[in-house]
């Protein structure tokens, strides 16, 4: 049977895409019935490297499946539920499209608009690209803050103001009129860093840590814009493999609500759980922890207890002034102030969290007979950790008695627990122990920060900080675990040293419980988050706009001794600058200010194994590093995603690209900050990578 030529193009043209289709004689080409696709074109021609996002309100839970159009401006969305979905175009350079109704197994050509001017097609850029706006003072200006003009970015990124949302999206770019008529841009900004419950946090960083000097700054920086002035620097549309990412995106949790971390498998094995529920941990905003069911598109959520009556609530602390958004309703709530969740082997989750008042049991102090306090007693905890039982229900304290921040367990019989946030210590949980007996103190153990600084390869007695170095004893840090990481190559556990100029990364020893210490040479300076991958090999995320990567095996100078202090191995350092324009008076520094590094040990992702990511805390998504080269994972709707918790997992080893991929939830502290205002949600985003742009 011959068919008519323009048919007979049509079905070629799919199969080459690697559509499956089925026809009958006199009847148009179908695609599979979980697909929608067609091209993308305007009045320049067909439009490459532009967002097609297909959104539904069928479901509980938001649902918008994301894909880029391919060198023709062709696209696939694959892998569609059954529901009736809003399809339209984003790209850089556009308008967004007028919306179009669909249903899986639909081809939709849709036509773009090309942005008429410089104003319009700005919208949409990522946040960064308007950050780089900004003005930065000059190292006489600064020179009173410890560490100068590079620790005063460091505060202003990562460490400070982006290590809880963005800087440079429209809700941070413009003044809200909420506020009031002020006299001034800087009255202004004064005002509204004391806005809310986390306005004490805000003001204490920019008046206190930066002496003001930001204000000015940020004053300028609002006033130009909303005089007209727009980035210098224009974004560059996805390519290469940026135009393979498929893009989920639902949300959990409530509008007042934000998230840190979540989790849904074991990072040993990340097969575990493989299509099961993922948990939230919202820290200081509520109690409600969140559950995803990615299958069924359902978000609950179940209430954590505390175990002691007089733990202390976020809604008790300190408000300087009215929110511009929420007036004076405390909007946060919580006594477990949740922080990092973690499945273990059997699919339990353990999480950071607060179970009492932060005044230590007598067995962490000073006379009890453990032997970790005998070594190092400590009188307080902030946050401890709780362990929850999907089945069940079940939700049980784990009373420590150092403090929690995030948590790792390594690969070891007794599947140890390793946890941050303790002062000065470095904690561990024994889980096979504490299920066994159930007994916490028992099953824990901590351990200060010590420098074999005499070199015989043992602990020694040592010296405290500040007291002047004997050549006889060891030496004794005053640093804390940020991020923690076991070493699955050599069973040592490291952890970064962050909220300090320039940063640094720790080893500890579990079998001699000596440490290392290894501080961040110049470029690159402000360590917050880490991971390492199984070689070994530790990657950091920097205020210097690098992610940071730190070899030991490279280090030529010895490991210990009186001069092992810090600075002995630079040559173990390397550095990549992340994506991103510079500052406008720091133009060799890209702005982007990434909170956290995920290494991707097992190839869940399918970019490959050891694949350092880092979030893309100003671009909307992440960035991983591959074969040298960043590739940016973006979601370019709803703008303002702000990445902090990165997890992978495979949930069919069988199954290609479409069995496997990375979870992030998004975490600032302003879910309200991002495109849709006061009331949306926290997101919930699962990237998948597959083999070309138009696969199904």
């Amino acid at each position: 049977m011959r068919f008519p030529n323009a048919l007979r193009r049509h079905v070629a043209a799919l199969l080459l895409w690697g559509i499956a289709i089925s026809y009958t004689a006199g009847a148009e080409p179908r695609i599979a019935a979980t697909e929608i696709a067609g091209a993308v074109t305007s009045a320049h021609g067909a439009e490459a490297g532009v967002w097609v996002i297909a959104e539904t309100h069928d479901f509980q839970t938001r649902f918008a499946k994301i894909v880029v159009t391919d060198e023709a401006g062709r696209y696939l969305i694959p892998e569609l539920p059954a529901a009736r979905y809003r399809v339209w175009v984003r790209g850089y350079g556009l308008v967004d499209s007028r919306g179009v109704e669909a249903t899986p197994g639909q081809h939709l050509d849709i036509a773009a608009t090309v942005a008429s001017n410089a104003v319009t097609a700005a919208r949409t850029y990522p946040a960064a690209y308007w950050y780089a706006m900004m003005k930065i003072p000059e190292e006489e200006q600064v020179a009173k803050v410890p560490g100068g003009r590079n620790a005063y970015l460091m505060w202003m990124k990562n460490m400070g103001c982006v290590g809880c949302h963005q800087l440079g999206n429209l809700a941070t770019r413009t003044i809200p009129k909420s506020l009031g008529t002020l006299k001034s841009s800087q009255e202004a900004w004064l005002r509204r860093l004391q806005s809310g419950q986390a306005g004490v946090q805000m003001i204490n960083i920019v008046q206190g840590a930066l002496a003001g000097i930001p204000i000015h700054y940020l004053a300028d920086w609002t006033d130009r814009i909303a005089a007209g002035e727009l980035p210098a620097v224009t974004p560059s549309r996805p390519s290469g493999i940026e135009r393979s990412i498929v893009a989920t995106v639902r949300d959990w949790s409530d509008g007042k609500a934000y998230l840190h971390d979540l989790s849904g498998t074991d990072r040993r094995n990340p097969t575990v759980n493989g299509h099961g529920l993922l948990y939230g941990a919202p820290e200081l905003s509520t109690d409600n922890f969140p559950v995803l069911d990615p299958v069924r598109n359902v978000a609950t959520t179940f209430k954590a207890s505390v175990r002691d009556a007089a733990t202390p609530t976020t809604h008790d602390d300190p408000v300087l002034a009215p929110s511009p958004y929420w007036g004076e309703e405390r909007i946060w709530d919580s006594r477990a102030i949740a922080h990092n969740p973690m499945l273990d082997q059997s699919g339990r989750v353990w999480y950071t969290a607060r179970i009492r008042a932060a005044d230590n049991p007598a067995f962490c102090k000073q006379g009890s007979n453990l032997p970790s306090a005998k070594d190092f007693p400590i009188e307080a905890s902030e946050r401890q950790v709780a362990v929850y039982e999907p089945k069940s229900g079940k939700y049980t304290f784990v009373d420590t008695c150092f403090s929690t921040h995030h948590l790792q367990f390594s690969a070891d019989p007794d599947n140890t627990l390793w946890t941050s946030g303790g002062h000065e210590v470095v904690g561990w949980l024994d889980t096979r122990k504490f299920d066994l007996t159930g007994d916490a103190a028992a099953s824990e153990g901590w351990a200060p920060f010590v420098l074999d600084s005499n070199g015989n390869g043992k602990r020694d007695s040592w010296t405290e900080p500040g007291q002047p170095l004997d050549p006889a004893r060891d030496q004794r840090l005053a640093v804390s675990f940020y991020a923690v990481m076991p070493n699955p190559a050599d069973g040592s556990v490291w952890g970064t040293v962050a909220f300090r100029y320039p940063g640094a990364i720790v080893r500890f020893d579990p079998r001699t419980r000596l440490s290392e210490i290894y501080n961040v040479p110049a470029p690159g300076f402000g360590v917050r988050g880490g991971d390492i991958d199984r070689n070994g090999v530790v990657w950091v995320s920097l205020a210097s706009g690098h992610l940071g990567e730190f070899d030991r095996r490279k280090c030529r100078a010895p490991l210990n001794g009186p001069n092992a202090t810090g600075d002995h191995c630079p040559e173990g350092w390397s550095f990549h600058r992340l994506p991103g324009p510079g500052f406008v008076n720091v133009p060799q520094m890209s702005v982007e200010s990434s909170y956290y590094t995920w290494v991707d040990q097992h190839d869940t992702l399918g970019l490959g194994a050891n694949v350092p990511i880092a979030t893309g805390n100003l671009f909307d998504g992440v960035h991983a590093l591959v074969g040298g080269k960043f590739v940016t994972l973006r979601i370019p709707y709803p703008l303002g995603f702000y990445a902090k918790g990165l997890e992978g997992r495979i949930d069919d080893a069988a199954a290609g690209w479409k069995g496997r991929g990375i979870w992030i939830t998004s975490g600032d502290r302003t879910p309200w900050h991002k495109e849709g205002g006061k009331g949306t949600k926290p997101l919930v985003v699962h990237f998948q990578v597959r083999p070309s742009p138009l696969a199904d």
